[in-house]
């Protein structure tokens, strides 16, 4: 069989009403514009099936889920059906079995989950659409696919992460006992990711200006805190605000941005324990919100949503530190950034 040597991306430039897909060089990380594709009411928050198969896009503008045919030789995208929403998207992303979309609304204060019908797109209405709080800004399922995390940020939010029950089978959730964790310090936990292999979640601190980790109890779902990390250096004062946050596919490395002082930061991920080693920043485009990775662990991709322009880095594979590479010109405000291996 042919060995696959360029993967797809996928950039949601929400102010610009498209989806910009390029191709990556496995080998050397270079990427190649393929085409765009127009999605009007601003698309931004972006996930794909387990099987790669179907993107889902939020439509913050229009309050809208819209759910694209992937093609898998060619990466290109055919429209499959869209369901409307009770509000604006901030957060999508499938459960671990690709049967339901589950969304967070920041302004509407709200965790929701969708089933996807048989031909892959999200289904009206949903079966979930709990109040949580306001500032609801994640929502994504662990990797035994039992339970749910929604992250509040601070300030205009409670500074907590309500906690839920998932079932696989018919998509409700269920408050877990007790229903959120509040923590000590004022953190504003926002995005979240989970170690592959380990039962440990990891959260960025939109005030905090950290990376948070906790331990995930496999009775009952709840969170116990591992460790709390900075991602600024200990001499900076200025502005500073975290926003998405990465894992490698492996588990070996966990990526931060910083808005404000506008860098990537690296840290390396203990095998055994799961606590973070801070390794290096690296300096991006102002403001850097949406990042992806390489699903080859090779590289990393971060967008200035102020500036409209991407940035490549190298992962150094010892580290996991980075070195920028090249910049592209992307467009309006990205907002996502979201690669994959076709097999195609």
């Amino acid at each position: 069989m042919r060995q696959q040597t360029k993967r797809h991306m996928y950039i949601a430039l929400q102010d610009d009403d498209r989806i910009a897909i390029y191709t990556m060089d496995a080998t050397t990380g270079a990427l190649s514009w393929q085409e765009d594709v127009e999605i009007t009411g601003g698309p931004a928050p972006l996930a794909i099936a387990p099987d790669r198969s179907v993107l889902h896009v939020g439509r913050r503008g229009s309050q809208e889920l819209s759910s694209y045919r992937i093609d898998p030789r060619t990466g290109s995208l055919s429209h499959i059906g869209t369901t409307p929403l009770q509000g604006e998207p901030v957060y999508v992303a499938t459960d671990r079995t690709g049967r339901y979309v589950l969304s967070a609304y920041y302004y509407q204060s709200t965790a929701a989950v969708h089933a996807v019908g048989a031909d892959g797109a999200a289904t009206f209405p949903p079966v979930e659409w709990r109040y949580t709080a306001h500032g609801a800004h994640a929502i994504r399922t662990d990797r035994s696919n039992r339970f749910a995390y929604v992250p509040h940020i601070a300030n205009r939010g409670p500074n907590a992460i309500f906690q839920f029950a998932f079932d696989a089978e018919t998509g409700r959730l269920a408050p877990a006992d007790p229903p959120r964790y509040d923590p000590d310090a004022y953190l504003g936990p926002r995005a979240l990711a989970f170690h592959p292999t380990l039962d440990v979640a990891y959260f960025s601190d939109e005030q905090g200006s950290s990376v948070s980790a906790f331990t995930i109890d496999q009775a009952g779902g709840t969170l116990t805190p591992l460790q709390t990390i900075p991602t600024l250096p200990a001499d900076y004062d200025g502005p500073n605000t975290c926003s998405q946050i990465r894992i490698t596919p492996s588990g070996r490395f966990l990526f931060a941005p910083n808005r404000g002082h506008n860098s990537v930061a690296s840290f390396r991920v203990d095998a055994a324990t799961g606590r973070l080693t801070f390794v290096n920043r690296a300096a991006a485009e102002p403001v850097p919100r949406a990042f992806g990775l390489d699903p080859g662990e090779r590289f990393l991709f971060s967008t200035g949503q102020q500036t409209g322009r991407l940035t490549s880095y190298h992962i150094d594979q010892e580290t996991g530190g980075l070195t920028p590479l090249e910049t592209y010109e992307v467009g309006n405000n990205p907002m996502w950034v979201l690669m994959t291996t076709l097999d195609g």
